[in-house]
């Protein structure tokens, strides 16, 4: 005899009182590998079966570099303008005001200082999900002031840059961002106060043309895509195929544009790290200070 036996036919259950699963439980990897997200999140988002690097923002930076996550966030309330009146499949002020209800962020990056390891540190991070992490006016404007930030204070500056490139709606407004950036870390070197560079997966176009290859350490998360034009671009325009691993950190470091390349979780004790020996101070240790 069957231990079930259905006695209605058909599915009785309202629509209105059908339950879907939760959306945000399991995460699947580009090499097919599925992970719990709550287990995720506890190995900083990096998958522990492959170890592939899941791709984080601002939030998740300063989670892992400050102190017990307390920080001052700088400039936070910059937004962009629309001097251009630009306008493709929609305005590019209703763009903009999408992304901040979507993200709830003002734009593609945010700036902050705090303690890391007990020592200050400005850190500049960029938001993939806000357009593509395009630099426009305010993520330039953003950049050069946590670098003047550093100088008048005397305090490290640390860039995570996570771009897809220029923000095509600001056209020459956003190209002129490498120069205003590289000219203010210019003064940064001259001040002699250290600079560490963190590319993360993707590390594109102009951000990749100024100021994620400037760092007195330029330093990179695995498998992470650093390029100033993208690998089908280069295909396309060379006719050519491309070696296995083009762009990515691996390749890159191979051919000397990297210093090195560190797990996520070995990030905050190497920036430090190199922090310190910059200085040359004490060499602070992980554990003592936490």
């Amino acid at each position: 005899m069957a231990w079930f036996k259905r006695t209605d036919k058909g599915i009785q259950t309202p629509t209105e009182e059908k339950k879907d699963t939760p959306k945000g439980l399991w995460y699947k990897t580009p090499s097919g590998k599925i992970i719990d997200t709550e287990e995720l999140k506890k190995n900083l988002y990096v998958s522990p079966e492959d170890g592939y690097h899941v791709r984080i923002g601002s939030k998740e930076y300063f989670e892992l570099f400050f102190d017990d996550n307390k920080f001052e966030e700088l400039d936070k309330n910059l937004t962009s303008k629309d001097p251009l009146k630009f306008e493709d499949t929609k305005k590019y002020t209703d763009r903009v005001k999408a992304a901040q209800d979507k993200t709830k962020l003002k734009d593609a990056v945010r700036t902050a200082v705090g303690k890391s390891l007990g020592r200050d540190l400005v850190i500049a991070a960029m938001d993939f999900a806000f357009i593509g992490g395009s630099m426009g006016s305010v993520v330039g404007e953003k950049i050069a002031r946590a670098i003047n930030y550093s100088i008048v204070h005397k305090i490290p500056f640390l860039m995570i840059s996570k771009s897809g490139g220029a923000r095509m709606m600001e056209a020459s407004l956003s190209l002129m961002q490498l120069v205003k950036t590289s000219a203010k870390l210019a003064q940064l070197a001259e001040a002699k106060i250290p600079y560490i560079s963190l590319c993360t997966d993707p590390t594109t176009g102009g951000t990749t043309a100024s100021y994620a290859m400037l760092g007195d350490i330029n330093i990179a998360e695995p498998n992470a895509l650093i390029a100033f034009a993208g690998p089908r671009v280069v295909k396309d325009t060379t006719g050519k195929e491309l070696p296995e691993g083009f762009q990515r950190s691996e390749f890159v470091l191979e051919h000397g544009f990297l210093d090195a390349i560190y797990e996520r979780k070995e990030l905050k004790k190497q920036v430090n790290l190199y922090i310190d020996l910059i200085q040359n101070l004490p060499i602070r240790k992980e554990e003592i200070v936490s």
